[in-house]
């Protein structure tokens, strides 16, 4: 008599979450920009933004410098072109891993390597030159904190819009104004 063993395999499904970072919506008068942010990789950057975020601080600023093919950088100045007093700046983590790929957003910065406060820019295109890639100022690199995941059809409108040279502070001066109406957390 043969004997037929019967084998039962059990599979289990292991169900990986990747972790979802926090969301907001950067409402502008060209349409209405969705961002998640990098809580886990840019902590520093993404708990100042939401400092900003919170307190009302980018209501009635503008992105003031559209650069096409590059980036568009805003949340500094009003539709005034009044600077905004910020907070002190922080630490850079240009060197977290996150690359200045088209869609992303990331802090705006002088020559000096730590000198980010609340202005920042979604690049347009893929930027690599503005990545980390030393520890010189030069090197350092602009630190990525999150990504465009709905509208970015309204930031390539944006960075399509005219721009002239109104003074030397604003060379790339979009025309007409593009306005950050409001930026607030999606949950809320």
């Amino acid at each position: 008599m043969k004997h037929v063993i019967l084998l039962t395999c059990c599979f289990f499904l292991l169900v990986v979450t990747a972790h979802a970072g926090t969301m907001v919506k950067m409402k502008t008068n060209v349409g209405t920009i969705t961002i998640e942010l990098n809580d886990e990789k840019a902590p520093i950057s993404v708990d100042n933004f939401l400092q900003y975020v919170d307190s009302g601080f980018y209501d009635g600023t503008i992105f003031h410098r559209i650069i096409r093919n590059f980036m568009i950088q805003g949340g500094g100045f009003d539709k005034h072109e009044q600077r905004r007093e910020t907070r002190e700046p922080i630490k850079n983590e240009a060197d977290n891993g996150l690359k200045n790929d088209k869609g992303t957003i990331a802090m705006a910065r002088t020559g000096v390597v730590d000198s980010a406060t609340s202005q920042f820019f979604i690049n347009l295109v893929d930027n690599n030159a503005l990545n980390h890639r030393g520890r010189s100022a030069r090197d350092y690199g602009y630190a990525v904190f999150g990504r465009v995941i709905d509208g970015m059809d309204v930031v390539e409108k944006i960075g399509r819009t005219k721009t002239i040279a109104k003074s030397v502070l604003f060379r790339d001066y979009p025309e007409p104004q593009v306005i950050i109406e409001s930026v607030r957390r999606a949950d809320k």
